[in-house]
């Protein structure tokens, strides 16, 4: 019955979707060819959708004219307002439905988002490309395959991951939902022109399991994402210290002359910047506060963390910032609060994006705790962290051996315990000792690792000139 109704409302929605377009596609008939334009959509926040900000910079930078469809929740990176080439197309976000059974609600919401969506998509001037991210897919895919059809587009799919296994971690694998969302995702992303994955091993199952050929291109860091200087650090710190106590310098300064943080203390005479002594260790962690991430993990290894303390070991007292929005964050929040530490001080604010990258440019430590629905995927905030060359910790899941080279870049955990003894040896004798976050961070420095532009031009450019 539940699977029945999926599927009616899947095609309600591309029937009353089609409908619309006929209506759209014979006001614009007339309309200018496509001039290499591009849409690149996502069905979900902009602001929180960096790899598809980069992909429209990238067009951008190629002269392409980009339309960047989705949600207007979060501002996104000013390099992309500040582009000429780059128009902000907006949905209409559907939130408030709240009549009837859950499964009516859900079919509304199909219904309704998928005409949103083509109407929008319809608006715009006529696109050679649509580039759609994925997840979320339902009913994105579908829409954008038949805006393709009346524009006479090519679309492409950036496979992130797959939408049936995010569903999955709610309502299980074997639900009736789950079930018709893998089928939708696999048929429907047949019907792509191009496709691109983040991984070779999600390239792998979309060829064995969809037979879908794709073409990997990794996350790579943006330009933007590299060591901060120690003058910005500062900067970043007082500006910090206004709102997060965590920030806040233990002691007023000794010199009245002085401008002091929790990390760094600048002579405002001269400007000259020092790290402040006996500075706690700035420790980083990003997060959509979703169920693939158990934060629980982080907090039981910093019960340990304090217990060493308390045993005698020279550990230095830890500053943990967890940033980021969703769901989760309140129930997360709530555990935090009931933590009584001496020696850790944990904040989690919503970073402008300007911040992010200086902040991560200033930590000592990055932690992740992304465990991919699907196993197929990497986290893109490890990506970030390596462009800023900071070593990272990460948990464990089957593909993450293509980014996190274990003992190289960083460290691989599989529970809290492995995790709270990680912490110990790479802080033993934090700042003087240089111990492995020192190797990790001189083998990040060296490894001349690939930036965003580069890695898109080798593979993203060419498949644009094969229709052109």
């Amino acid at each position: 019955m539940v699977a029945a109704s999926a599927a009616l409302a899947l095609a309600m929605a591309l029937a009353l979707s089609a409908g619309a377009a006929v209506v759209l596609w014979r006001r614009r008939a007339t309309a200018a060819g496509g001039g290499g334009r591009v849409c690149v959509a996502v069905l979900g926040d902009l602001g929180r959708s960096p790899r598809m900000q980069y992909h429209a910079l990238s067009l951008a930078r190629h002269g392409r004219g980009v339309d960047l469809l989705g949600y207007l929740r979060d501002r996104p990176h000013g390099d992309v307002l500040r582009s000429g080439e780059i128009r902000l197309v907006p949905v209409a976000e559907l939130r408030g439905l709240r009549v009837g059974p859950k499964l009516f609600q859900y079919v509304i919401k199909v219904i309704v988002q998928a005409i949103q969506l083509l109407y929008t998509m319809l608006k715009i001037d006529k696109p050679s490309y649509i580039l759609l991210q994925n997840p979320p897919g339902l009913p994105a895919i579908a829409v954008a395959w038949v805006a393709c059809l009346f524009w006479r587009s090519k679309l492409i799919i950036d496979w992130h991951n797959y939408g049936y296994t995010i569903m999955s971690l709610n309502h299980g694998k074997n639900h009736p939902l789950v079930q018709i969302a893998k089928w939708y995702e696999k048929l429907f992303g047949r019907l792509s022109d191009y496709n691109l994955c983040v991984t070779n091993a999600m390239k792998e199952d979309l060829w064995m399991n969809c037979n879908i050929k794709a073409v990997t291109l990794y996350d790579k860091p943006a330009s933007y994402f590299k060591e901060t200087p120690l003058e910005l650090q500062h900067r970043l710190y007082m500006k910090l210290a206004k709102d997060y106590e965590p920030f806040k310098p233990l002691t007023e300064a000794v010199s009245s002359n002085a401008q002091r943080s929790a990390f760094t203390e600048m002579d405002e005479k001269n400007g000259h910047v020092i790290k402040t002594r006996g500075r706690p260790a700035l420790l980083i962690s990003s997060t959509s506060w979703t169920e693939d991430e158990d934060f629980s993990v982080l907090l039981k290894a910093l019960e340990d963390y304090e217990h060493y303390i308390n045993e005698g070991a020279k550990l230095p007292s830890l500053v943990c910032v967890i940033t980021g929005k969703g769901p989760l964050k309140d129930y997360y929040n709530g555990l935090i609060n009931k933590l009584r530490f001496k020696h850790i001080q944990i904040c989690t604010p919503w970073l402008e994006a300007e911040d992010y990258p200086l902040l991560l440019g200033s930590a000592d430590l990055g932690v992740c705790l992304h465990k991919s629905s699907s196993g197929l995927d990497l986290p893109m905030k490890v990506v970030d962290m390596f462009g800023c060359c900071l070593p990272v910790c990460a948990i464990y899941f089957d593909c993450l051996h293509e980014l996190v080279k274990h003992d190289e870049n960083g460290l691989i955990f599989r529970d809290s315990n492995e995790l709270a003894e990680q912490l110990k040896v790479l802080f033993l004798g934090f700042p003087t000792l240089e111990g492995k976050l020192h190797s990790f961070r001189k083998n990040l420095r060296t490894s001349k690792q690939l930036r965003w532009d580069e890695s898109w031009d080798q593979t993203v450019l060419p498949l644009l000139g094969q229709n052109e």
